[in-house]
């Protein structure tokens, strides 16, 4: 089993999840975060004061698949969050030891 931590842009996580249900993904953990790569934040006004935005809203997905499956997974949140600009953000692929599922006690892939 792998899990798959992706790093994506806000508005890209509606297209993401759609495109991942259509490859067979039946669920995935969601967390708002803040971080920065090679964008280094930015600038903005406000009140007419300027102000560094040193860490930039991103969305976290943690998606725990088959062995099997991690690689079309990466590739479709490739393809779906994809804007060719500086921040798209990034994927990590990890190995995942064991799942259990809590109410039926399933384990490993049973459990996903």
């Amino acid at each position: 089993m792998k899990l798959v931590i992706a790093i994506i842009k806000p508005f890209k996580l509606d297209e993401v999840r759609d495109a991942l249900t259509t490859q067979g993904v039946h669920g995935m953990t969601v967390t708002e975060v803040k971080g920065y790569g090679r964008q280094k934040g930015h600038t903005e006004i406000y009140r007419g004061a300027e102000y560094a935005v040193n860490f930039l809203p991103k969305i976290r997905l943690e998606i725990a698949v088959d062995s099997n499956h991690a690689e079309k997974v990466v590739e479709t949140v490739v393809n779906a969050a994809k804007t060719g600009q500086i921040g798209d953000g990034k994927i990590f692929v990890t190995n995942l030891e064991q799942a259990v599922r809590i109410r039926t006690g399933e384990t490993n892939s049973d459990a996903l």
